[in-house]
């Protein structure tokens, strides 16, 4: 059976809309690709039709800079996604995303479920067949009814 994003994503190449997965994949392998330096000045935009990434720079000096470091670019980016790499990368000056703000500290160690919070998520998972399925989602919605208890958003 064809997993739905793969059908999705060629039906929508087919009708001439720029993929958007790969977007999304080459802009998370982004910054372990280039280095800190470089994500700081410059960021993916989109990638058009013809499969060349389109980057902004912070100046005009920092896309030619990346210009001339183009090919090894691209060699990195087809190591980290290899089925979303780009086959040509352009940078121009443009906006490119602020760097996220310092989040709050949060405990390294996620909220634990008591018994009664264990027992209600495997009432809620009773009545599935496959046991080891029923296993991992009472276990999940364990932690997940652990977190919303504790009030805390992460």
């Amino acid at each position: 059976m064809e997993r739905l994003d793969g059908a999705l994503r060629g039906a929508l190449r087919s009708a001439g809309v720029p993929d958007a997965g790969a977007l999304a994949e080459v802009t998370q392998a982004w910054p372990a690709a280039v280095g800190d330096a470089i994500a700081r000045a410059a960021w993916p935009q989109r990638i058009a039709r013809d499969g060349t990434l389109l980057v902004a720079t912070t100046s005009s000096a920092w896309a030619f800079e990346l210009g001339l470091l183009a090919d090894e670019i691209l060699r990195k980016l087809a190591v980290a996604v290899p089925a979303s790499a780009p086959t040509a990368v352009k940078f121009a000056a443009g906006p490119i995303p602020a760097a996220p703000a310092a989040l709050p500290a949060v405990a390294a160690t996620p909220p634990s479920a008591d018994e009664e919070t264990r027992r209600l998520a495997e009432q809620l998972t009773a009545g599935m067949d496959d046991e080891e399925l029923r296993t991992t989602i009472a276990r999940a919605a364990a932690a997940s009814l652990a977190k919303s208890a504790s009030g805390r958003r992460f």
